[in-house]
């Protein structure tokens, strides 16, 4: 029998699966095993929805299973698992080649820089062949003779899934708690440790958001309970040291699904913050830390349309807000005059060409990042001089953001800087002079050498006009421009996020094979202020689409991308992005990854009961309105399918998802067999043990990497 390996997560139920599809002729070959093989194929079993005076017949909802318990559904998982190693198996090699390539490019040891908060300076570390970092404290600012805090390493033994979310230190430096996920449902545990003894309380909050903050006394701790079937954070809960969960007190109850709550706190500590957000509003109820009996009051209504945080500085507060400012501004007033408009005084202007996104606040400064023509910008503002000075950077594109400041006493504000050919780099810059000290530089191992890489900048006009920024990388030595080399093009677009360009070593293994690699930044997201955002949503969203495939042909005729190997990728929203996109144009890719796709637009938005939902009303729209489902349902990959050629596809989930759940990707994929009319690779991934972020732990992740490149590179290459 033909030896094949197999690297899913379905273990040895799917070897036997696959072997029991294989002939026992000994000189059956890889290559006649992948023709033997068929396609699983789903059972058609209509579901009827009734709207709007149409008849909308779901073949393949019975893959719905919230349980992840039904032996005809986890059967069909594996089929599909089983089939998509076998027709993978020509590129085992490969993939395996990648894992190294990448994982040997990672240093084992790494160290983040320490942070103070409080009498402690703060950071994490990971050694040798460790999956996760484990936390320590010192009194030093160079981190030495740490005590370690948390070992996540231990924590996650025996757990096939091990996700570490928040961790929250008490004020008084001796307590931590602590949030643990084991089944990638974000769905957390709240535990609490003594830092002096090392004693895991008996505190066991279950049922948590990953979101927790501590009251001035030390005992008090603030967390949210979610919701256990729209998996939404709802409930804010003060728990008391020693006190059973089922006695803490229930001190905020969000009533309207359509916003998101978390918890934060004022960098000085005396106030906590519950926020709340939806898409198109946001604010905040205050609780007084230092009273552990206090209630949440609202300085300023919560109105629809209008989105705002606070800032706190003595008695008074900084406002970040949009309101008559769709690009946001900062203003500043009296704690006593927050909800009166009128008494705001304004610290930074609205720009309607370039939107204010973040803001860090120190005693005498405060520094504060704006975009520019999709850059990110920081400034530094002297609160006494009021003069403003601008931080530079040397790439032509890059990632910047403010990291670690945990203090207001501070002449240094720290910040995180890279690009797509700069691995990135911890600098504290000085307020005053803006001397930039390099703190750290994530290491590249081997042979890296910034200088072989260079990345771009364009404009590219799509079909209404519109330019469209994109970055792009590639290796000097191989790249051409002259239509021979592939490309992969990366995109989003969706619920204003932005993606930055930043480095992921990972990367290299394609620009050392001759890819450019290309980052589209469509509209949906905020890359060019709140105005693209807007521009890309709801009755707009096909021009986030339209943007992508507009790119693709430009940059192909422009000589960046051969045009028999083009390929694209996204996740989550982005794979709704590739689901669209492939129905559209579906001979402009000759491969496309679709990872965690959010594809079955309608019936996900008219289940209130699915997480994806109801917050997400002012993201695509509620199809219960006609308007918006005969405009979904334009676009919506799964309603949209036809008997066409699709590319070669790979669609990667996993089971336990609780954003995009496991069965619209499922559904789509079968849908997809039934209708494409070509012999192109269609396979499907599932993750039986992991959920909307993929596999945990460092190198377990990169197993996935090596997936989606080496189904890429394979097809550029002629092996699949």
């Amino acid at each position: 029998m033909t030896t094949i390996k197999f690297s899913t997560i379905a273990g040895a139920v799917l070897l036997a699966s696959a072997c029991s599809q294989i002939t026992s002729n000994n000189n059956t070959d890889t290559q006649t095993t992948q023709q033997q093989i068929q396609p699983p194929v789903a059972q058609k079993v209509p579901h009827v929805t009734q709207i709007h005076g149409y008849e909308l017949v779901d073949n393949y909802h019975w893959l719905r299973d919230d349980s992840r318990s039904s032996e005809k559904v986890l059967t069909h998982l594996e089929q599909e698992n089983r089939y998509a190693d076998v027709k993978l198996a020509p590129i085992e090699t490969l993939r395996e080649t990648l894992f190294e390539e990448i994982k040997n490019k990672i240093a084992k040891d790494d160290r983040s820089v320490p942070y103070k908060r409080g009498d402690y300076y703060y950071f994490s570390e990971v050694k040798g062949d460790q999956e996760y970092r484990n936390f320590y404290r010192s009194k030093s600012a160079d981190g030495s003779n740490a005590t370690e805090i948390f070992n996540a390493n231990k924590q996650a033994e025996g757990q096939s899934y091990y996700a570490l979310g928040a961790i929250s230190i008490s004020p008084d430096g001796k307590l931590m708690a602590f949030a643990e996920d084991t089944l990638s449902r974000r769905i957390y545990t709240i535990s609490i440790k003594n830092l002096d003894t090392g004693e895991i309380y008996t505190d066991k909050l279950e049922g948590a958001a990953d979101s927790i903050e501590w009251g001035s006394d030390n005992r008090s701790l603030y967390y949210i309970k979610k919701d256990p079937v729209t998996l939404l954070g709802y409930q804010v809960y003060r728990h008391v040291l020693g006190q059973e969960q089922s006695q803490d007190e229930l001190v905020y109850e969000e009533k309207d699904n359509t916003y998101y709550t978390y918890l934060e706190k004022s960098k000085e500590g005396s106030e906590i913050y519950i926020v709340h957000d939806s898409t198109e509003a946001k604010g905040v109820s205050v609780i007084d830390a230092n009273n552990p009996n206090a209630q949440p009051q609202r300085l300023l209504p919560r109105t629809k349309g209008h989105e705002y945080s606070l800032i706190k500085q003595g008695d008074f507060y900084f406002i970040y807000t949009n309101d008559n400012a769709v690009n946001f501004k900062l203003m500043k007033a009296h704690k006593n005059d927050v909800a009166d408009k009128r008494k705001w005084k304004t610290i930074i202007a609205h720009n309607p060409d370039a939107k204010l996104e973040e803001v860090e606040l120190f005693n005498q400064h405060l520094v504060y990042q704006s975009r520019v023509e999709g850059i990110g910008t920081l400034n530094v503002l002297d609160l006494k001089t009021k003069q403003h000075k601008a931080l530079t950077f040397k790439d032509p594109a890059y990632m910047v953001s403010m990291t670690g400041n945990r203090t207001l006493d501070s002449q240094f504000v720290r910040v995180s800087y890279q690009s797509l050919t700069t691995p990135k780099t911890i600098y504290d810059i000085d307020l005053t002079t803006l001397k930039k000290t390099q703190r750290k530089q994530t290491k590249v191992l081997g042979d890296f050498n910034a200088n072989d890489y260079a990345s771009e900048r364009l404009f590219i006009e799509a079909r209404d006009g519109t330019k469209v920024p994109v970055t792009l990388v590639y290796k000097k030595a191989t790249f051409k421009k002259d239509g021979t080399n592939p490309l992969l093009q990366y995109g989003y677009g969706s619920y204003g996020s932005t993606r930055d360009p930043y480095f992921r070593v990972s990367t290299l293994s394609l620009l050392d094979r001759g890819f450019v690699y290309a980052i589209a930044h469509i509209r949906g997201s905020q890359a060019l202020g709140r105005p693209w955002y807007e521009d890309g949503k709801k009755l707009n969203k096909k021009n986030t689409f339209n943007d992508f495939i507009d790119v693709t042909k430009a940059l192909t005729e422009s000589g960046y991308g051969d045009p028999k190997r083009l390929y694209a990728r996204g996740g989550s929203a982005g794979g709704l992005l590739m689901g669209a996109v492939i129905n559209q144009e579906p001979e402009l890719y000759h491969g496309v990854h679709s990872a965690v796709p959010f594809v079955d637009v309608i019936n996900t938005m008219l289940d209130e009961s699915l997480p994806l939902t109801t917050n997400e009303y002012d993201e695509w729209g509620n199809p219960n309105d006609k308007v918006y489902f005969d405009y979904m349902r334009s676009y919506s990959p799964y309603d949209q399918v036809s008997a066409q050629n699709y590319p070669n596809m790979l669609v990667t989930t996993g089971l336990h998802d609780s954003q995009v759940q496991y069965f619209e990707p499922a559904k789509w994929v079968a849908k997809l067999r039934e209708y494409k009319t070509d012999d192109n690779t269609l396979l499907l991934k599932t993750d039986m043990s992991a959920g909307h972020g993929g596999a945990s732990g460092r190198f377990k992740r990169i197993h996935d990497i090596a997936l989606s490149y080496g189904f890429i590179i394979g097809l550029a290459e002629g092996k699949l």
